[in-house]
């Protein structure tokens, strides 16, 4: 067990410092056996956070992320979460102005993290297999670069769905056919957005 512990953190010093070293804008920490965020990295990448535009810590262990991560990392595009413990965010997501994709799924959210709607530039919102029942559907309507939500395999509420097509946003039921998707953000063909709305949600 030790030795296993040992090979992990070998591996997120090896990561850390690749980043640093090629003056990468990436910081992959996945499947690192994390539970939470080394305080460490902060110190060895305080020349260089302003530069990061990707992290992902997906299929780790966390069941939280620090106020501290947020506004360290405050240039951030993108961030990859999924397959964790996670269950809330720090109100201090607010931070990452510049957020265009954020990948929650496979969590335990019970509660939709309503800090995202704050964020002006974010475009996709993944948060396929968790436990969201309720859906801020106004607020998300209002989100003005927003283009999609994968909300599948979470239990939600019917009358998210009522809202969500009276507000303009698009919402597939898991009974809808598969070729109803959320829009592609690659811009891959075959996956067409609703003509009904500019916002696609998808539980």
């Amino acid at each position: 067990m030790l030795r296993k512990m040992g090979e992990a953190v070998a591996r997120v010093a090896r990561k850390v410092n690749e980043t640093v070293e090629s003056d990468s804008d990436t910081l992959d920490l996945a499947e690192c056996k994390l539970v939470s965020f080394p305080i460490g990295i902060y110190k060895v990448l305080r020349n260089v956070t302003d530069q990061i535009h990707l992290i992902t810590l997906a299929n780790n262990e966390l069941k939280s992320l620090t106020s501290k991560f947020m506004t360290t990392f405050c240039q951030l595009q993108e961030l990859h979460l999924e397959g964790n413990f996670l269950h809330r965010l720090p109100n201090e997501v607010s931070a990452l102005q510049h957020l265009k994709a954020i990948d929650l799924s496979r969590n335990q959210f019970h509660d939709f993290p309503e800090q995202l709607t704050t964020l002006p530039a974010l475009e996709t919102i993944n948060l396929e297999e968790n436990e969201i029942v309720d859906v801020p559907v106004e607020k998300l309507a209002a989100m003005p670069a927003l283009r999609s939500i994968n909300l599948r395999f979470n239990p939600l509420n019917a009358e998210v769905l009522i809202s969500g097509l009276s507000e303009g946003l698009f919402l597939e039921a898991a009974s809808y056919p598969a070729w109803r998707a959320c829009p592609d953000l690659s811009g891959k063909a075959g996956q067409q957005r609703s003509p009904r709305s500019e916002h696609s949600v998808s539980p």
